[in-house]
């Protein structure tokens, strides 16, 4: 059984990617979630606290919780797509394919995916080149319902980015940045040394009622830099 502060992050985690709660709006009150849930109010401010540092609520104090204001963007967004980002420097964008398949998701995966655990989901390993150096791992799930033909995509000439721009147009993102070590794969395909410094990028995209895509994206920290423009 899940632990009781997991259940209630989780159930208030539904309720915002599902659409019911916007941004703005009052997440139950402790004194409620603890009557809900029949737990502790430490375990419900747990889970408020998780919450509340990952970005989906806000805490307000005296107030109560409310969901976060999210990053409203516009198809400007396309940007951050490494081909295009690639083409406007003058160079050559290419990709490796490592995985492309449908897959039953973790137990992780569907709580970002705002999905049941098992659900079916798709999985896109992919890495991305300018001249022939590895510049980006991109480790993607996506929900089928707003792509139901996304592995039918030839990712060698489209980057996922781009296709799902067009098939599941984006509403809402949350996204965060941090240095990281690569894992063994990682390193091994991004061509880099074990210890070496790397950036990754954590993003969990919306579009309409459905959670659209969840991926992290892994740049050599020597290679690549962050750069681009939100557009409400």
């Amino acid at each position: 059984m899940k632990p009781a502060y997991l259940q209630v992050k989780e159930f208030i985690q539904q309720h915002i990617s599902s659409g019911e709660w916007r941004p703005g709006d009052p997440v139950p009150s402790e004194a409620t979630l603890m009557q809900q849930f029949e737990i502790s109010r430490m375990t419900v401010n747990r889970a408020l606290r998780e919450l509340n540092s990952e970005g989906m609520v806000k805490r307000v104090q005296g107030l109560g919780s409310f969901v976060a204001e999210l990053h409203r963007i516009s198809s400007s967004l396309h940007l951050r797509d490494i081909q295009e980002e690639v083409v406007e420097r003058g160079h050559v964008h290419s990709a490796r394919v490592l995985l492309s398949q449908a897959e039953k998701a973790s137990a992780e995966v569907a709580q970002s995916l705002g999905l049941r655990a098992g659900a079916r989901v798709f999985h896109t390993v992919i890495v991305h080149l300018e001249n022939g150096v590895p510049i980006q791992y991109e480790d993607r799930h996506v929900n089928p319902a707003v792509s139901p033909g996304y592995l039918e995509t030839n990712f060698v000439k489209t980057t996922p980015t781009a296709h799902l721009l067009k098939e599941a147009p984006l509403t809402e993102a949350h996204y965060s940045i941090e240095a990281c070590l690569p894992t063994p794969d990682q390193a091994r395909y991004l061509d880099v040394a074990p210890h070496e410094a790397c950036l990754a990028m954590a993003r969990r995209t919306v579009s309409g009622k459905h959670v659209a895509s969840v991926v992290r994206l892994v740049y050599p920290g020597s290679r690549y830099s962050f750069a681009g423009k939100f557009q409400a």
